[in-house]
């Protein structure tokens, strides 16, 4: 009877133990927190690390600049708008097949060609023009993603005025880049989020799992709004949002959004006000994010029926004017409690 008292005392002293170790050994190495702009707009990026990693990770984030920024004069895609024959890179290549699959599987709602209408309306990366019917019209019978293909390297136009724009995937590629940096790295517990596209892995410094907020879409140019649809808990995974409630302006009592609708022309006037997307990359959460936008409600849910690996999360505006919810069967997971 002795021996089984002793035995039953030193179970939970070794548990505490070996429990003890493990957070001592985590704690060792502490979570660092590097952030800056890229792409227009703002990076955080926490890991946990006893080397700080900033320079190798703006590095990666310059790679992707350089191949896919429309502001960076020297880009792959500058060179190609300005129709300089020349060789892609592989980061170029990666995005354009992906951009072309989400633009063939959403029916052109997603299409990297929309540059010239972004444009137009003041979104983009050139100075706004007078927009008019016929103005629309015009820039129209240059957009489209099959007027565009990559053969041997090289970007072939059917229509020289055609200009790509890849704002609308190349943050979550970049976050995918970071990530699979961190991942070369060894490092389990982390978070990158560039401009509110995300990889998340492992658990945050307090040992819980990561956790996001999706605001609620309330009309707010200038980002103080911080009121909460629902929270997110994700771990190894891409998840990106897409919204009209920040970049938007207002003209002779009309509001234009930024996102742009290539079929049409003309920025969209769904439903949706907001779209979070979760799927097994970056890139690709942020071109869907950015589709369902486009396509409205039913749509969007027709799409995410076709592809049960897509997870995602709308906020919509019923007929009274009401907003609601909807989200796929998967996204119950990561909803937390």
């Amino acid at each position: 009877m002795k021996k089984k008292n002793g035995l039953k005392w030193q179970i939970p002293f070794l548990l505490l133990l070996v429990v003890g170790t493990v957070w001592i050994l985590r704690k060792q190495a502490p979570y660092q927190t590097d952030q800056g702009l890229v792409f227009g707009t703002m990076y955080k990026i926490t890991y946990q690390s006893k080397e700080n990693l900033k320079a190798e990770i703006e590095a990666e984030l310059q790679r992707v600049d350089r191949s896919l920024s429309p502001f960076n004069k020297a880009s792959v895609i500058t060179r190609i708008n300005d129709n300089t024959d020349m060789q892609t890179d592989s980061l170029f290549d990666y995005v354009y097949r992906l951009a072309r699959q989400v633009s063939e599987e959403t029916h052109g709602a997603f299409d990297i060609t929309v540059a010239p209408l972004v444009n137009a309306w003041g979104f983009g990366f050139k100075n706004a023009s007078q927009v008019d019917s016929a103005t629309i019209d015009s820039l129209r019978q240059f957009v489209g993603y099959d007027k565009v293909k990559l053969e041997n390297g090289r970007i072939v136009k059917s229509d020289p005025r055609t200009m790509l724009d890849c704002s609308a995937i190349a943050k979550g590629f970049g976050v995918d880049c970071v990530a699979r940096l961190l991942d070369r790295k060894g490092i389990r517990n982390y978070m990158v989020d560039i401009g509110g596209e995300l990889v998340m892995k492992g658990e945050n410094a307090q040992m819980k799992p990561w956790r996001i907020g999706i605001n609620k879409p309330i009309d707010d140019s200038l980002a103080v709004n911080q009121e909460l649809q629902t929270v997110l808990q994700v771990s190894g995974v891409g998840l990106a949002t897409s919204g009209n409630y920040r970049n938007f302006y207002y003209k002779d009592g009309k509001k234009y959004a930024h996102t742009i609708d290539p079929r049409t022309g003309y920025p969209i006037q769904h439903n949706i006000l907001s779209a979070t997307v979760i799927a097994d990359n970056c890139a690709k959460a942020d071109a869907y994010a950015t589709a369902f936008m486009v396509l409205g409600l039913d749509s969007a849910k027709a799409v995410c029926h076709a592809h049960p690996e897509l997870d995602a999360y709308f906020i919509y505006s019923k007929d009274d004017g009401k907003t609601d919810i909807y989200y796929t069967e998967g996204m119950e997971k990561y909803i937390a409690r």
